[in-house]
């Protein structure tokens, strides 16, 4: 029987290759364009620095039709293996995007709402209760849905997305889910 020692196996998981990912992005506004987009802007800044790839970038209405549709030809496409949506997840009469995008998720993932609003109580205190920030996994691409603010993607971002998109992040990630040669 081989042994190997806890930190042989550290070095091993540490050593791991990066593996970039293809990232969408969705704006849902129906005010914002190209040039006043700055949460969009930041998740593709974020994710370029991390190393993954930004695939493509748009924006739609608070339309839960108009949503559905582009994630659906993301989803479908299996370049994609993220979205990361912004906006529409707050409570006025306009905010769709749980209602369009849950309907789509083969997989729930529930402990990233959890997670985006116990880390944002830090930063707005019970305001974060009016966070329906979602994720979930569907025919193999993981879609994060956030706020529409830039602090609300920068803290998803930087607190939870990057380490969980991260190949090498253990003890578990989603890279894994997404990417079909790498080891579960």
């Amino acid at each position: 029987m081989l042994l190997i020692s806890h930190k042989v196996l550290e070095k091993r998981e540490m050593t791991k290759e990066f593996t970039p990912l293809n990232i969408a992005v969705l704006t849902v506004s129906d005010t914002r364009t190209g040039k006043t987009d700055k949460s969009g802007a930041i998740l593709v800044e974020r994710l370029e620095a991390a190393g993954h790839v930004n695939i493509d970038k748009q924006i739609v209405k608070d339309d839960v039709y108009q949503m559905r549709a582009v994630v659906s030809q993301w989803i479908a496409d299996s370049n994609v293996h993220v979205v990361l949506m912004t906006g529409g997840t707050g409570f006025s009469h306009r905010d769709s995007t749980p209602e369009a995008i849950k309907p789509l998720f083969d997989k729930e993932i529930e402990g990233f709402g959890e997670l985006f609003r116990q880390v944002s109580e830090k930063q707005i205190g019970t305001s974060t209760i009016q966070s329906r920030a979602v994720a979930g996994l569907v025919n193999s691409t993981a879609i994060f849905c956030l706020p529409g603010s830039t602090n609300a993607c920068r803290t998803a971002w930087d607190s939870i997305i990057a380490e969980q998109l991260d190949s090498r992040h253990r003890p578990c990630n989603f890279a894994a889910y997404l990417v079909g040669d790498l080891p579960h």
